[in-house]
């Protein structure tokens, strides 16, 4: 069974930065995409940011440039970096795997029901 831990998050003011991780078990580590969505107050679930098992990555245009994903293959963690942190960026993070593929593409990689193990989700608030 696949297991999913975020740890991090919290309040920042805008500007700010923050760091969240995020540990997994219960999958062997074959190709696979690891990554993290968010979702906001009255919106939807969205794709924030990804990395494959080789190490690819994709970003929201809204993270480009300020948000950085890390990969840890020892600790079977990633990490994600955000800085310039904005009152938009406020919202439930949440981490999720998918075990069976490398699905770095821009079709692929936001869809959610691809993803088959998710976190609790941590929330981040940035205060204006």
């Amino acid at each position: 069974q696949v297991q999913v831990m975020e740890t991090g998050g919290g309040s920042v003011q805008a500007g700010g930065s923050l760091a969240l991780s995020c540990e997994f078990s219960g999958y062997t580590y074959l190709a696979h995409t690891r990554g993290w969505f968010r979702q906001a107050p009255g919106k939807e679930r969205e794709g924030v940011a990804i990395i494959d098992s080789s190490g690819n990555t994709m970003y929201a245009a809204s993270a480009k440039g300020r948000f950085a994903i890390f990969s840890d293959h020892a600790k079977n963690a990633i990490y994600l970096q955000m800085h310039n942190l904005k009152p938009e960026d406020t919202g439930v993070y949440y981490c999720a795997v998918c075990t069976e593929a490398d699905i770095a593409t821009e079709s692929l990689w936001a869809r959610e029901d691809y993803y088959n193990g998710w976190g609790q989700g941590t929330q981040v608030t940035v205060s204006s």
